[in-house]
Parts: structure tokens; C-alpha cells; sequence
């Protein structure tokens, strides 16, 4: 029983131990990890191991594990020795860079600690090209990002500062070497955070020397190296020289790569340890000495160097960005499939002027329209629910005008874009004002169910339609009439209706115009005064077309306009 309990009490500390030495190399990726479906690249590629490995990796493991956990244990508390001694007495939270006999201890003793536990652990590295000095390349940026042993890079260019969360910091054992490498540290508490990160990658890249090297993984997530997504610019926006540095693991078995669909970083650590040796390639290219074009836009040059890592490790690159993988997150959390949440956010936003927090609340609107669907898209069905509105003529165009690829369904893609391009700019306080006067028939002040019933029939086109469980979502208070605060507040957060207000309107517009030429006099409110809003019926040569189209077809005079549907 005691020698159970002991066991027990073993297997525990180990376990500890590896999760503790996976938080220290935390610092050199983000928390989260990726993968997109339009790129085979960005999936987890890890074959299940099969009966042999399986075998092979126990045996293995049993004899090399053991050994291999006791000197991993050895160096790290070495390593923590050093690190003690090179910053006693120092200025905590890296306010002044190490120098002296200090950064020397650093650069080359834990260097060295950091490459034999590579070494114990199995790894067998190659390199290639040349390392350049800290003057000639004051950032080195790094690709592809796929795990926590990318670290190596660190030990082959000499214990660069990398950048950290602040939490980090406090880590024991671990802290400390982490805080003797003088790491960019990052807090999740101040919202100035990215700001002032930025500032202090840039203050260190032109302090000519003063501060060592700094290490830069500008994809900001985990992938699993068949494509290059996306260059974070904080690498870039000093405008100085950087150095790319290429990472490949040519091995058979895969027990390196770190993404969300795969195995954990627990799994992938003992499954390394139980290997008689893993391959890594760490390739250097030339600095890449910024033109004055890219010095003045960061993002060109990010673009360029990402282009010139792609060559050379021969692999395609993506616009998806790691705020894709936090939407990817987001959609699981919301029972989407996680690809749901890959729209190129960085792509479009820059396009149409879209914040994160407006995309992620957008999502949820979404996935509550998707959740009854297959594969997390949306049909006209769906469509239709949400709206609480029947399959029509109108319903169908405007679908149409969502459905950019013609597929008959709608991604979250094409749902931002949609809402975006056609929905947000006409859910305007006019518009909502505008539209609440066409329902209030009798200008009391209020909407009854029977003047909202009878402007949804005629701009749909359904005489019929039973619109009861719309109105009593929107009547807020229950009261059964509509307020113009109810009637607004239920517009703005469903800006889809807009759309139709805003179609149902110019509709009137066209038909008032049209009566006017026709010799017949019309008064200056199609709200009030239209044949199509008061006295029409169903039939009617007055009552509005079924088509969601801004101007139809056959006026060619100011009521002409472009087609909503925009290119990306």
C-alpha cells in the first residue's frame, strides 16, 4: 500500500512538473491555437498513432522517460540558479536592461542549459544559414508557429526577450527565468495593453544595442505549418531590419504540432519524451532591411516578409488572423462547428470599419438563427423564423442579396458583410422614425396590431399574413400597442427589418412617381396619402410589388442606384 501511495504520489509531481514546464514556454504562443477550413493548411494534421507506434512510443517510454524527466527537472532548477544570480539585485518588471557580466551569464549559460535540454529531450537539430547579430537585426521573426518546443530558436539566437504575459512573471521557478530574458510583458487588466506594447517593442528595436534581441512569433497563434496566416504588425512597426527564421519538423510521427484539434500539450510532451529523437530545422534567412515604403506602412511590410518566409518554405498563405481564431472559439462555445467563426476578420474589417466586440456580438445572432441547421449555415427556413415572416417574394431577394456565392445558404461571412453593406446604413434614426410613422396610421402616437399587420401585408406582398407573434416580440411592455421607443429599440438590434423598411419606402416613392405621370395628383407623403398604405387591396394595380429591388425596373430617371451587393 505504501509503495502504491508512493507511486501515486510520483506519477502526481511528475504530472505537475510537465504542465509547470508547458506554462513556462506559454510565453512563446498565445493561448489560443488554430486551424481554417479553407486551407488544408491550417487543420490538424496529426494521424492518429497507429497499433505499432502506439506500442513503440510505451516501450520507448519506459525506458527513456524516466531518465529524461529527472534531467528536464536538474536543468530547469539550474537554470533557475543562474537566473537568481543574473538579476539579484536588479530593477523587476524589466525596466532597465541587463548588462555586463549579467546579460553575458544569461546569453550564454542559460543558452546553453536551454540547447542540452533540447538535446535530453530528444531533439535533433539542424541548422541553416546565418544568425545574425543584434545591431544587424534588432527583431527576429518566426514561422510557422505550431508549439511550445518552437522555443529552440530561443536558445540558438542567444536568450532573446520574447514577449510574455505579466502573469508569467510570477510563476515560481519559471517566473524568474522568464524574467532574466527580459521579456515584453503584457497585461490582460490594462486596456492600454496593446498600445503600450507596441510602444515598448518599438523603444527596444531603436535602442541601438541596449536591449537584447526580440523574438516575435507575428502569426500570434498556433498553426499547423502548411500555410502562413496573417502577420500580427508589432514585429514590424519599428521599421527596423528583421530576420526571418524558418521552423520545420520532418519527422514520421507528429508529436510537436499544437492545435485546437489535436492533442493537448500534456499529450504531445510525453508522447516527444517517449520518442528516441524528433527532428527540427531552424532556418535563417537574409535580414530583411525595410524599403521607406514599408518603414511607413507596417502592414506592407509584414505582408512582404510573410511572402518571403512562404517561398521559401514552399506553402500558400491565408487572410485569416488570429481575432478568426477567437471568433473559431466563440462558435464552439456557441455549438456552431468552430469553422464557423473563420471570416477573414482582419481582411473585412479593414474594409468595412468592423470592431471585434461588434463581430462577437454578431455571432450570437447568428448561431441563434443557425442552431436548428446543418453545418452552422443558414437557408431561407432559418431565414424566415428569425424574421418571423413567411416565405416570400421580398424575403427571397433579400436573401438573395445575403447569399453572395448563390449557394442557398448564408455563412457568417456573409452574414456581417450583409448586415454591414446593406442593413446598418439604412437602420438610421430616420429611417426607424420614417418607418414607425407609416405604421401609425392614425398619428396617435402609437402602432396597433392592426396597422402593423397591414403595412407588413402590403410590403411583403401577403394579404394574409398572420404577423401576432412578431408584434407581440416587439411590444415590449405588453400593452398591445407600440411605442416609438419599442418600435426602436427592437430595430436596432434586429437591423435585418431595415432593410425592408427602407425597400418598402423607395417602393412608395417609385409608385408616387409613377401616379404623377400618369396625370393622377399625389400628395408629398407617400406615407400617409399612398394608394399603396391607405384604401389599397390585394390585387390592386397600387398595391407594391413582391421584389426586394430598390429601383425596379423600367425607371431610368433619379430612382436609379447600384445594386447593395458590393464586392468584398
Amino acid at each position: 500500500m505504501l509503495l502504491m501511495q508512493q507511486i501515486v504520489n510520483s506519477r502526481a509531481n511528475f504530472v505537475a512538473f510537465v504542465e509547470c514546464w508547458i506554462d513556462l514556454f506559454s510565453v512563446f504562443h498565445s493561448p489560443y491555437k488554430f486551424h481554417c477550413r479553407t486551407s488544408p493548411a491550417v487543420l490538424s494534421r496529426q494521424r492518429p498513432l497507429s497499433a505499432g507506434d502506439k506500442l513503440r512510443t510505451v516501450l520507448q517510454g519506459i525506458i527513456l522517460l524516466p531518465p529524461r524527466a529527472i534531467c528536464i527537472a536538474s536543468l530547469v532548477l539550474l537554470a533557475w540558479l543562474l537566473a537568481s544570480i543574473a538579476t539579484f539585485g536588479h530593477p523587476a518588471k524589466g525596466s532597465v536592461p541587463l548588462k555586463g557580466w549579467r546579460r553575458r551569464m544569461i546569453q550564454t549559460t542559460l543558452s546553453c542549459l536551454t540547447r542540452t535540454l533540447f538535446f535530453v529531450m530528444g531533439f535533433q537539430v539542424k541548422v541553416k544559414g546565418k544568425i545574425a547579430g543584434l545591431l544587424e537585426a534588432p527583431v527576429v521573426v518566426a514561422a510557422p508557429h505550431s508549439s511550445f518546443f518552437d522555443a529552440i530558436i530561443s536558445a540558438l539566437t542567444g536568450m532573446p526577450s520574447v514577449v510574455s504575459r505579466a502573469e508569467n512573471l510570477s510563476t515560481p521557478v519559471f517566473g524568474t527565468i522568464l524574467s532574466s530574458i527580459q521579456p515584453v510583458s503584457v497585461s490582460r487588466q490594462d486596456p492600454d495593453s496593446r498600445k503600450n506594447t507596441a510602444a515598448e517593442i518599438t523603444k527596444r528595436a531603436l535602442s541601438r544595442g541596449q536591449w537584447p534581441q526580440i523574438l516575435i512569433f507575428p502569426e500570434g497563434t498556433c498553426t499547423n505549418r502548411s500555410c502562413l496566416i496573417t502577420f500580427k504588425q508589432g514585429a514590424f512597426l519599428p521599421g527596423v531590419p528583421v530576420q526571418p527564421v524558418l521552423l520545420r519538423y520532418p519527422n514520421r510521427v507528429d508529436t510537436v504540432t499544437w492545435t485546437w484539434q489535436g492533442y493537448s500539450g500534456t499529450e504531445l510532451l510525453l508522447m516527444t519524451l517517449c520518442q528516441l529523437y524528433t527532428r527540427v530545422e531552424v532556418e535563417f534567412l537574409p535580414v530583411h532591411v525595410p524599403t521607406e515604403e514599408e518603414k511607413n506602412d507596417p502592414i506592407i511590410f509584414a505582408d512582404r516578409v510573410r511572402q518571403t518566409m512562404a517561398t521559401a518554405l514552399n506553402v500558400p498563405v491565408t487572410d485569416h488572423t488570429f481575432e478568426d481564431c477567437r471568433l473559431m472559439i466563440s462558435a464552439g462555445q456557441l455549438t456552431l462547428p468552430m469553422e464557423a467563426g473563420l471570416v477573414e476578420f482582419t481582411k473585412i474589417s479593414k474594409k468595412l470599419n468592423l470592431k471585434w466586440n461588434h463581430v462577437r456580438e454578431q455571432l450570437d445572432t447568428f448561431a441563434a438563427i443557425a442552431s436548428a441547421s446543418k453545418g452552422g449555415r443558414i437557408g431561407i427556413e432559418e431565414f424566415a423564423e428569425y424574421l418571423k415572416l413567411p416565405i416570400s417574394d421580398v424575403l427571397r431577394e433579400l436573401f438573395l442579396l445575403f447569399d453572395r456565392n448563390g449557394d442557398g445558404t448564408i455563412d457568417f461571412r456573409e452574414y456581417v458583410i450583409g448586415l454591414s453593406i446593406l442593413c446598418n446604413p439604412a437602420n438610421t434614426e430616420e429611417t426607424i422614425r420614417m418607418a414607425f410613422k407609416l405604421f401609425d396610421a392614425d398619428e396617435d402616437g402609437t402602432v396597433t396590431e392592426e396597422e402593423f399587420a397591414h403595412i407588413i401585408q402590403a410590403a411583403l406582398g401577403v394579404p394574409d399574413l398572420d404577423v401576432s407573434v412578431l408584434f407581440k416580440e416587439i411590444d415590449a411592455d405588453e400593452t398591445k400597442k407600440l411605442s416609438y421607443d419599442e418600435f426602436k429599440n427592437y430595430a436596432l438590434t434586429h437591423p435585418v427589418y431595415a432593410k425592408l423598411f427602407t425597400t418598402y419606402l423607395e417602393l412608395q416613392r417609385y409608385h408616387s412617381g409613377m401616379l404623377d405621370e400618369d396625370g393622377i395628383e399625389s400628395n408629398d407623403s407617400p406615407v400617409k396619402e399612398s394608394p399603396v398604405t391607405k384604401n389599397a387591396t390585394p390585387g390592386s394595380e397600387t398595391t407594391p410589388m413582391a421584389r426586394n429591388k430598390v429601383c425596379p425596373e423600367g425607371n431610368d430617371e433619379d430612382y436609379s442606384c447600384t445594386s447593395d451587393k458590393k464586392d468584398d
